[in-house]
């Protein structure tokens, strides 16, 4: 399926340069790190988000005469992370950059374009007071090169008036587990209510498994992520039996093997979607849109699902890194956050999200699912070759899981193994 992301996805070409290029080494310096004075700062391309910075940044400069942020959108580019790239290489990124994806950081890191934001003396006690206990998930080695910001936690997005066309109970469609969503799956197909049942996109990118088997994986697991102490964690019970659920998806004909040439659940061609709260907005007039977890093979409660979060790091190229700081502070704040959240509808990584906003999601129950689920969420994990780990993964799957050219054995067994590798630099 084709879905309007609200950034640029990275692409497989972003780490063209592993070292070298942008500044000082990653951590800055401690000059730079008190400096203070105008800094620039970049945005991503999403309306919305261009007008919270906006906002943001005219609040700072009315206060900080003296110390004037300057905003731009991230440049235009085959995506984000690409344009960043070259920036780093060519010494011209600016201060910080506002919707970093996470695959990207550990490429940057070596190419030693980014600063330690743990060197700042409130630096890592800031980051982890306002993420809580899952911003420990976001650092590399013990330091955060990036700040986790916002996230847009994956469910289960459905039509209600499918279901109900379907003979499900669209309040309440009982399909926690693998077998039961399997079964509500083959009802909407049969009943001819949908031509299918979901529509994950079947393309080979490096990020579509984020979109099928990785929130499966996250809930099947209790938030393990695909990596973990440098080593590949899916060839296991719990990774085999998302690999199964999701090829017997195919196999069934629940699923499409090509790619959409359009919005499926718009068109109605389609009966559910992996997604996260940014796609609120594009159904509000055409579908009466609900919303459920992921399921597991047992039906767990409070599952875990994939985060979709969207970071902001700040670069060595900065020379004011002292008003980077602050102001990093600034646009994260409770207040900040609370305007991110009302702008956009994307969820702060910070603690206790419904209670700080409660007014907000009373407002917008549409919304309140998501921050429920954004308090159980796992991420992709900052590890060296990052990209090319994703891409291997997906080629494996693709050829067992979405086509069953290979054996999903031999998909989980050898893919593992080239993760392995690759994670380990």
């Amino acid at each position: 399926m084709r879905f309007i992301r609200p950034c640029a996805l990275v692409t497989s070409g972003l780490l063209v340069a592993s070292c070298g290029g942008g500044g000082s080494e990653s951590g800055g310096d401690s000059e730079a790190a008190a400096a203070t004075g105008a800094i620039e700062i970049w945005l991503s391309n999403n309306e919305q988000e261009l007008a919270w910075g906006e906002s943001v940044v005219e609040a700072w400069n009315a206060d900080n005469p003296d110390q004037q942020v300057t905003a731009q959108e991230i440049p235009a580019g085959s995506s984000s992370e690409e344009a960043i790239t070259a920036a780093i290489t060519a010494g011209t990124a600016p201060c910080l950059v506002f919707n970093i994806a996470t695959a990207a950081v550990s490429g940057w890191v070596r190419q030693g374009g980014l600063v330690d934001l743990s060197s700042f003396e409130d630096g890592t006690s800031y980051i982890e007071e306002r993420g809580g206990e899952g911003a420990g998930a976001y650092a590399i080695d013990g330091s955060y090169y990036q700040l986790p910001w916002k996230s847009n936690p994956v469910m289960i997005m459905y039509n209600k008036t499918l279901f109900e066309e379907a003979g499900l109970d669209p309040e309440d469609p009982g399909m926690t587990t693998h077998e039961d969503f399997l079964a509500g799956a083959r009802q909407i197909v049969e009943s001819g209510a949908s031509d299918s049942a979901i529509w994950p996109s079947p393309t080979n990118e490096f990020y579509q498994p984020w979109f099928d088997f990785y929130p499966l994986y996250l809930a099947e697991t209790g938030g393990t992520t695909l990596v973990e102490e440098g080593a590949a964690t899916f060839d296991s019970d719990e990774g085999r039996a998302v690999a199964e659920f999701w090829a017997t998806v195919y196999e069934d004909g629940l699923a499409p093997k090509e790619a959409s040439t359009d919005d499926a659940m718009s068109a109605g061609t389609t009966a559910m979607q992996l997604a996260g709260p940014w796609a609120i907005p594009s159904y509000a007039e055409t579908v009466d849109v609900g919303f459920m977890p992921v399921p597991t093979s047992s039906g767990t409660e409070d599952v875990y699902t994939f985060a979709d979060s969207k970071n902001v790091s700040m670069f060595t190229t900065c020379e004011n890194q002292g008003t980077a700081w602050e102001f990093l502070k600034f646009a994260t704040s409770t207040d900040s956050d609370g305007q991110l959240l009302e702008l956009t509808g994307q969820m702060p990584l910070r603690t206790d999200l419904a209670g700080t906003y409660a007014d907000y999601f009373e407002a917008n129950p549409d919304y309140v699912a998501f921050a429920e689920q954004a308090e159980r969420v796992g991420d992709v994990p900052s590890i060296p070759n990052s990209v090319e780990a994703w891409q291997a993964f997906r080629d494996g799957y693709s050829a067992a899981v979405i086509f069953g050219s290979t054996s999903i054995e031999d998909f989980l067994s050898q893919t593992s193994t080239e993760v392995d590798e690759l994670a380990q630099g």
